[in-house]
């Protein structure tokens, strides 16, 4: 289920084949009523009565034009994943495919061609068959339908302007980076996990291997914290978010409270290998190393001879640091998940911090060399580092700033 939630999200079927189901429902009900409506010869004063012909025409032209329409918008929302693809890397085109606008952009046109599709059917002159019918309600609710459709295209013109923007392309990322980092790092405050360093220690245990292929996207951390609890185990998570898995490999290691080997049965088995959902890409949910790649990317395609955009790195490293240097500061790796009673049921195995503000200073090392500016806001961030840093991590914020002031002409 909750790989199927991460190919929801990013997909641009789920929401028109739900509006589309609406759609014939409310049609179906609409013509229902004008039926009653017209059997015990109500009128409806708001309502201007039509013809046949009349009412034809105006759903005839109401659906035409939406699906027209939403061919234009594909098309549109095509063009800006392949311009996105192109210049700012291929692993970003998944934050438009998730984006819940443009879906609902694309669900409501549908849905509207439809539900004119639909009433469409019901309409009925004398020559069709003996008894004329046009579902007056219906039609008007159609009409009421593009008027607001109109509105929606304006919204959807306005909202793949703004999208395909670089800086609003990088806040979003941003926030993806944040929400990961929350994942990995935790204050002292937090009850539900633990950041005291573990012992070094392996301990003997049972090994659940995977049986496909993928990238772990995400773990089901308190489904395992229960399980574990349940079963008065601990489990470590060999295979993290982000890692590449073959069959057979290591995902889980299951122990017993005092580190001894425990017995799984077939179904036990099942449960913990659903607690790790794989798929063919990574995804930023979990994956925080992918998460802060993102930004990085877009940092170093901004400084590539073809685009020689450093403002877009500057930008790149100045959103990095909204999300790194509070982590940075008074955070630190989760080593544990806790039950209710603070028992550690589940360990994970997260980066260092230093090792992922490395990659971005080893990022800008690489391809930033001949771009002062993107240098000097590289500098500014071994500066915030600095400032923010407690005692265990000044040295390792001294290093990122040396590293890039070797690198000035």
């Amino acid at each position: 289920m909750q790989a199927l939630a991460l190919r929801i999200r990013e997909s641009f079927w789920f929401l028109p084949a739900v509006f589309g189901l609406g759609a014939i429902l409310l049609a179906e009900v609409l013509v229902a009523v004008d039926r009653v409506v017209i059997d015990h010869g109500i009128q409806i004063a708001v309502l201007d009565a039509l013809s046949a012909s009349g009412g034809r025409s105006i759903l005839t032209t109401i659906g035409t034009a939406m699906l027209t329409v939403a061919g234009t918008s594909f098309s549109i929302t095509i063009s800006v994943l392949a311009t996105t693809s192109s210049t700012y890397g291929p692993r970003l085109v998944r934050n438009f495919m998730a984006d819940r606008a443009n879906q609902l952009v694309l669900a409501v046109f549908t849905s509207t061609f439809v539900y004119a599709v639909v009433v469409l059917r019901s309409v009925h002159t004398d020559v069709d068959d003996g008894t004329a019918f046009v579902p007056v309600i219906a039609v008007h609710v159609a009409v009421l339908i593009g008027l607001v459709d109109v509105a929606v295209l304006v919204f959807f013109i306005h909202h793949i302007a703004s999208s395909v923007q670089i800086t609003s392309l990088q806040k979003r990322v941003q926030v993806e980076l944040a929400a990961a980092l929350d994942e990995a790092f935790a204050t002292d405050v937090d009850v539900r996990v633990s950041t005291t360093p573990r012992s070094s220690s392996a301990a003997l245990g049972t090994t659940v291997r995977a049986e496909e292929d993928g990238y772990v996207q995400s773990v089901a951390w308190r489904r395992l914290v229960r399980w574990a609890t349940d079963q008065h185990a601990v489990v470590d998570v060999r295979a993290m978010p982000g890692q590449h898995v073959l069959p057979g490999d290591a995902v889980l290691v299951v122990r017993t409270e005092a580190g001894e080997r425990i017995d799984l049965d077939d179904r036990m088995a099942r449960q913990l290998r659903a607690c790790v959902t794989t798929g063919t890409a990574r995804t930023p949910y979990q994956d925080v190393r992918f998460a802060l790649q993102q930004l990085v990317e877009i940092a170093v395609r901004g400084l590539a001879s073809g685009t020689n955009d450093p403002y877009t790195a500057v930008g790149a490293l100045e959103l990095a640091s909204a999300a790194l240097v509070p982590t940075w500061r008074d955070r630190a790796t989760v080593t544990a998940c806790l039950d209710d009673d603070g028992v550690a049921r589940v360990l994970p195995h997260w980066p260092e911090i230093e090792d992922l503000v490395g990659t971005v200073f080893e990022g800008i090392a690489t391809y930033g060399q001949e771009h002062p500016l993107v240098l000097s806001a590289a500098i500014d961030l071994a500066r915030r580092l600095q400032d923010e840093a407690p005692q265990s991590r000044r040295v390792a914020a001294a290093e990122f700033e040396d590293r890039v002031r070797t690198l000035l002409p």
